[in-house]
């Protein structure tokens, strides 16, 4: 499988979990305290990849912006939305 092509298959079973919660599954703990909630672990998140943009290694860097791609999609499922909304507005902007 692609690589970027993983996001959309993600997308997709972020939005099965919440669909279908399970007991233990982080995505339905974090989805459950809302938008709000996950926002603040998306912001937390932002914070993790700069700092370790100009302070830590590639593999950290890596690590902390695959958090922040997981949190971004758990908020955008929250708000009723997904990757597809994304990449849709980007679309958008570059043929605009």
């Amino acid at each position: 499988m692609d690589r970027v092509a993983f996001l959309a298959k993600l997308d997709n079973i972020i939005e099965d979990r919440l669909s279908n919660p399970t007991a233990g599954s982080y995505t339905v703990e974090l989805a459950t305290g809302g938008a709000l909630k996950v926002a603040q672990k998306l912001g937390e998140e932002a914070v993790e990849v700069v700092v370790a943009a100009v302070a830590e290694d590639d593999a950290r860097l890596t690590a902390e912006a695959a958090d922040l791609l997981y949190h971004l999609l758990v908020l955008l499922r929250v708000r009723g939305l997904g990757l597809a909304d994304a990449v849709a507005e980007l679309e958008r902007r570059h043929n605009a």
